[in-house]
């Protein structure tokens, strides 16, 4: 792994996301997320799930770091959540839907993330983790693994 490229990277995204257009605002994110694992990304990140000017990068950038299924993506939108606004708030809650509705497996995951990141985040991930985990709580996949002996 190349570490001054990724950092040249979240850089020129985190540059990007500062854009005036909410189109390159939203690519920004989606490809950000991809870096979360980076602490120099996470700020621009959370700028981002918090957009005030559009909120199609809200969602576009939470989709993005729930799409990675890990405690990084999982973190960074739970930070966000804490803090956003009812109307942010509603499109994060909107890209959890989109991503953990599908797979029972991909929602069992998530749900154990959340329990980790509520006991071992700060302060401020952990209550966004909270709200995270009563979101998913509302959830039911769409697709759940065939049993032994069951019907498929």
């Amino acid at each position: 792994m190349n570490r001054d490229l990724r950092r040249a990277a979240v850089e020129a995204l985190g540059a990007l996301g500062r854009s005036d257009d909410w189109r390159d605002r939203a690519d920004a994110g989606a490809c950000l997320a991809g870096f979360a694992e980076m602490p120099e990304a996470v700020g621009p990140l959370l700028e981002l799930v918090l957009d005030r000017g559009d909120t199609f990068v809200t969602r576009h950038t939470a989709q993005g770091l729930l799409r990675r299924r890990d405690r990084a993506g999982l973190s960074v939108v739970a930070s966000a959540l804490a803090v956003a606004g009812p109307n942010q708030g509603d499109w994060i809650h909107t890209a959890v839907v989109d991503v953990f509705g599908v797979l029972a497996t991909d929602h069992a995951e998530a749900l154990r993330l959340c329990e980790e990141l509520v006991r071992e985040a700060d302060e401020r991930t952990a209550l966004g983790a909270r709200h995270l985990r009563e979101a998913l709580a509302e959830i039911d996949p769409a697709l759940r693994p065939v049993r032994h002996g069951e019907a498929s």
